[in-house]
């Protein structure tokens, strides 16, 4: 059994908006070069500052009309599902149904699940039990669970999403759980820090494990969160890349900056992506890893220098 894959090739942009006037800038600028869709993270308590993602999306959902809007990926661990499932319906009216739903378990930064009251061995059964509860609650019918965390009996919560059934959920990671959980309950994948080989892998277990459950799946997204710098050679591309990802994830990521970004001249990236494409990858989400002044510049320069060439 193989997933059913879309055969468009999409492209979107992973941002982090620290206030209105960067949600404005933001916004314009993917509108204005054309990319698909526009993506942000998500920590309670991160090593570099970051904003809460369902409140960035919404104020930029409220300035364009066309791009798609997604969480890559929202660590719904820490939260309770029911108010989450209250404020992602929201987002998908707000949007007007143009909104992906990335969940994923984090656990890197394990002091986060500590203030958040969460055992952080608990992350992965708080996932797939939250993603039941999201879509019970998104049919917008008097719905009962029965579950370890977050049982509850008679609960309609309305208005339902614009989406039927809600916004499709995306799941990341990479262990064997995260996959088999993808395959077997997501609607897609999102993924990061992986080359080519090891998603087209992923790809093969996901599919295998829908096929254990004998899941029909009708179609089956998937992205790749891909750092990025252009720039005129590969090794001063990695070097910028290596300053600002070690910084970002507080160790030295000098060795898995040079193995899973994209670095180079724009028909290196060409070549890297393409790549992912073959391996199964149909939405790229591009992240400038580069000085704060200089990311903007280096999205538009893949818009308009190697955009082009996947086409």
């Amino acid at each position: 059994m193989s997933l059913p894959l879309d055969t468009t090739m999409r492209f979107g942009w992973m941002t982090s908006m620290d206030s209105s006037a960067a949600v404005r800038e933001s916004t314009a600028l993917a509108d204005r070069i054309g990319l698909d869709s526009l993506w942000v993270g998500d920590h309670v308590a991160f090593a570099i500052p970051i904003m809460d993602p369902l409140l960035q999306l919404a104020q930029a959902a409220a300035l364009s009309d066309r791009l798609t809007f997604g969480t890559s990926v929202y660590l719904l661990p820490l939260r309770h599902p029911t108010p989450v499932a209250k404020q992602v319906a929201t987002l998908d009216r707000l949007c007007d149904g143009r909104l992906t739903f990335g969940v994923g378990i984090g656990g890197e930064f394990p002091n986060e699940f500590a203030a958040c009251g969460v055992p952080v061995k608990e992350r992965g059964a708080r996932l797939t039990e939250g993603m039941k509860v999201l879509r019970k609650l998104w049919t917008g019918d008097k719905v009962s669970h029965e579950g370890k965390f977050f049982p509850f009996k008679d609960v309609q919560m309305l208005p339902a999403p614009v989406q039927k059934g809600g916004p499709p959920i995306w799941c990341g990671g990479r262990s064997k759980a995260a996959l088999t959980r993808a395959g077997q309950m997501a609607d897609g994948y999102v993924s990061y820090v992986v080359t080519p080989e090891m998603y087209k892998e992923s790809l093969d277990v996901m599919a295998a494990a829908a096929e254990a459950v004998n899941r029909e799946v009708e179609r089956f997204d998937t992205a790749h969160l891909l750092f990025f710098r252009i720039d005129d050679s590969f090794e001063k591309s990695w070097d910028v890349a290596t300053e600002h990802l070690s910084e970002r994830y507080a160790s030295d990521f000098r060795g898995p900056a040079k193995k899973y970004c994209a670095l180079g001249r724009p028909e290196d990236l060409a070549e890297k992506i393409n790549a992912f494409r073959a391996a199964g990858v149909r939405h790229i989400i591009v992240d400038p890893v580069s000085p704060p002044g200089e990311r903007r510049e280096q999205v538009e320069r893949f818009a308009e220098e190697v955009v082009p060439l996947l086409k």
